[in-house]
């Protein structure tokens, strides 16, 4: 047994409760809420405290930053910088002091740690210094034991004492689901759980092919707090940019507009201040 696995040893089941059902209809009545138009509105205030993402030039489209404890997707196609997103959100958190958790479902720790390596961001030194702990796990096992994964959840966020926690990708636990019923009860109860462990958690979801602001299942926007959209924009003169929109975010006002991005050595960039095309 693998240390990521002894984590999640003498987890609790926690069933589908009656009445979760209207709390799923209430996310999705509420899941655009927000003001209209682009840029900020002209007042906003809150006591609630707030975190920056660490993506530069999105961070400024964020009035204040993104309330702490929420949970959020980011969303995109392949080759749209999803991993790159949650890598560069835990990086941001490391930096300010805080603790992370990644737990990844498409590669092995060693890969996760490459990855973080080539942008200039230490993940190996991170984990050696009980800053950062990385949680591999295969989609099917995880699937098979998701309700002890699930109650061990909170547990395991308080002992290492995480403020950000990243999923990637969390389209893959859907996937392990054919009845469109038990995918929604599951990943309903699997969000929930990350609620209840009060970390600002990031999930990276695929799009779905025929609408970019929508998830694959269209299932995870309903059950978050915010949501990033990452896709490929062409212009009429055939020309292809990367572009970024915040569909979402509750308790914070946010810019609509959608901003060229791109992905660097560095990391994500935002212009905020160019246009598309």
């Amino acid at each position: 047994m693998s240390d990521e696995d002894d984590w999640f040893e003498s987890a609790s089941d926690e069933p589908f409760e009656d009445g979760d059902d209207e709390l799923f209809e209430d996310d999705f009545a509420t899941a655009f809420e927000g003001g209209d138009g682009d840029g900020f509105e002209e007042e906003f205030e809150s006591e609630i405290p707030r975190l920056d993402l660490g993506i530069e030039g999105l961070d400024d489209m964020i009035q204040g930053g993104v309330p702490e404890r929420s949970l959020l997707v980011v969303m995109g196609s392949a080759g749209t910088g999803k991993t790159t997103f949650g890598l560069q959100f835990l990086q941001r958190g490391i930096e300010d002091g805080e603790k992370a958790i990644y737990i990844t479902l498409e590669e092995d720790k060693e890969a996760v740690v490459q990855a973080a390596t080539e942008k200039g961001w230490p993940f190996d030194e991170y984990i050696e210094d009980d800053k950062l702990a990385i949680v591999d796990l295969d989609p099917i096992e995880m699937a098979n034991s998701l309700a002890s994964i699930r109650g061990d959840l909170p547990r395991l966020v308080d002992e290492f004492d995480a403020q950000r926690l990243v999923l990637d990708s969390v389209s893959l636990l859907e996937m392990m689901y054919d009845n469109q019923a038990e995918r929604r009860t599951e990943v309903f109860d699997f969000t929930r759980s990350l609620k209840k462990a009060g970390v600002t958690t990031m999930l990276t979801s695929e799009a779905s092919e025929g609408n970019p602001y929508a998830s694959r299942h269209g299932i995870i926007e309903y059950l978050t707090d915010g949501v990033f959209v990452l896709q490929y924009v062409r212009s009429e003169f055939r020309e292809t940019r990367l572009a970024v929109e915040i569909q979402k975010i509750r308790n914070a006002n946010h810019s609509r507009e959608t901003k060229p991005y791109e992905i660097t050595s560095d990391g994500i960039s935002v212009y905020q201040q160019a246009n598309i095309f």
